[in-house]
């Protein structure tokens, strides 16, 4: 059932649906993601720049990277390669750069429809600006459902599971003792909350990644000859010209989309959730900023995995092997047994971050329609148990049930950025007009947006002009 399921999402709807929605958001929007591609860099000069109590724009990028860098970057690359080809690498870059533009508008979306909080915080994502964008609170309920399924306990079961089976071949360390050892560190920290995930996301992810990032340059250098063939190897696999590599071009390009969502999560509806809940002026700025996680992701950290697996010579066609152990015996033959450690220990910070970072996703969705206590305590038990089933269970199992769940959250979230797109369109050019006029950083003018179903405790700010910013039609907060 799982495999029917999988093939009509993936090899049917959702290959057309990614890119082809994809190719229009970045076509309409005159390539939102490449024009303030230079523009996403500047928010680490604001890292700290957030009213107290509330997370900033870079807290809020280093959550997404969080969420996406884990062991998609690791077994997901890998088992693209084993059963797509190289080529599938090729195909991922294209999910990528035009899942830069989804992500866009999707996490400008979540921040226009968010809503505030008792506590003063925020809450958005795909559920808000399904009910306050389409009016269509029965939508935002399944959309809360899926994803509350998709991360809370499909994408959380594959995470243990990559970690447990790294810890095992490096260390022969049982399945279920890693499993049973994250489900309690899972269990300490869920009850911290958002802020406390984001404390220690905005110290661990750039240590990570950066480290990951060493890694792969290392690997590289010690084969760089190598690199222009292996470039060449990709692309040609890519459409069909390697025959001795899986199945060809289809093979390649349903690889390439699933592990390339799978990674990125480019318009899947998770990053918005995280994107809502970060203090900024204007709502594109967030989208623009979430663009840079995405890029981060696939095109660096994932083509690192790629590169590390393809130079070190231990990938053959056709060969069997469960997906983190093949990224660990191509750095190990590189490098030596201590690369294997290395990416264990490189996984096991991943996808500590990354279970956590679901648990909050799951949570935000269960918010969505039930604020009492008793489901949120349910929720948390079954996160646990779910961690623990996916350390002791096989490759094929785990991730077909989160690839169609994940199918099934991907398809509702893309037909509501299609109906909501002129509202992103809308807010894009609000954006535009400011920068051109001069403005460094736009501010939203709710008055501007009065039609639509906002938050007034969010946006209710009417911003006006002074004398010495007239000329450049800067704006400044008047509450």
């Amino acid at each position: 059932m799982l495999d029917l399921l999988n093939d009509l999402i993936w090899s049917k709807l959702l290959i057309v649906m990614l890119i082809g929605l994809g190719l229009y958001f970045t076509i309409a929007s005159r390539f939102v993601q490449f024009r303030y591609f230079g523009s996403m860099f500047r928010i680490f000069s604001e890292a700290f720049q957030r009213q107290p109590g509330q997370l900033s724009s870079f807290q809020a990028l280093m959550l997404s990277v969080a969420g996406r860098v884990g062991a998609g970057n690791i077994a997901g690359v890998s088992v693209a390669i084993m059963l797509g080809g190289p080529g599938a690498i090729f195909w991922m870059w294209v999910v990528a750069l035009v899942g830069m533009a989804t992500s866009y508008f999707e996490c400008s979306l979540a921040q226009l429809y968010k809503r505030r909080e008792a506590d003063g915080g925020y809450r958005g994502g795909p559920a808000f600006y399904i009910q306050h964008g389409l009016g269509q609170r029965w939508l935002g309920i399944v959309v809360s459902i899926l994803l509350l399924v998709t991360f809370g306990f499909g994408f959380n079961a594959v995470q243990s599971f990559t970690v447990a089976s790294s810890l095992h071949d490096t260390f022969g360390i049982p399945t279920l003792a890693s499993g049973i050892a994250l489900t309690v560190v899972i269990g300490l920290i869920i009850f911290g909350g958002i802020k406390r995930i984001a404390k220690f996301a905005d110290v661990l992810v750039p240590v990570m990644a950066f480290s990951y990032l060493g890694m792969a340059l290392l690997v590289i250098g010690m084969n760089i000859s190598e690199v222009p063939a292996t470039f060449a190897l990709i692309f040609k696999s890519a459409f069909g010209l390697e025959p001795a590599f899986a199945g060809g071009i289809g093979a390649a390009i349903i690889m390439g989309v699933k592990r390339g969502l799978f990674s990125n999560e480019a318009g899947l509806g998770s990053a918005p959730n995280v994107a809502a809940v970060a203090e900024v002026k204007h709502p594109a700025a967030q989208g623009i900023v979430q663009s840079l996680s995405v890029f981060i992701d696939t095109l660096i950290l994932c083509s690192c995995t790629a590169m590390i697996i393809l130079l070190s010579g231990v990938y053959q066609p056709g060969m069997e092997q469960a997906g983190v152990v093949l990224t660990q015996s191509a750095v190990a033959a590189v490098v030596g047994e201590w690369g294997r450690v290395f990416i264990s220990l490189a996984l096991l910070l991943f996808v500590f971050t990354t279970l956590i970072y679901n648990y909050y996703l799951g949570e935000n969705a269960l918010g969505f329609f039930s604020q009492k206590r008793g489901p949120v305590m349910i929720y948390r038990v079954l996160v646990v148990v779910l961690v623990l089933w996916g350390s002791v269970q096989d490759l094929g199992t785990v991730f077909a049930f989160a690839d169609v769940t994940m199918g099934l959250l991907a398809i509702c979230n893309l037909i509501a950025l299609a109906l909501l797109f002129k509202v992103g369109v809308r807010l894009m050019r609000d954006y535009d007009s400011q920068i051109k006029a001069g403005v460094e950083s736009p501010v939203l003018d709710a008055k501007q947006f009065a039609d639509l179903d906002l938050d007034p405790a969010v946006w209710g700010s009417q911003p006006v002009e002074t004398a010495d910013q007239a000329e450049i039609g800067d704006r400044v907060y008047q509450r």
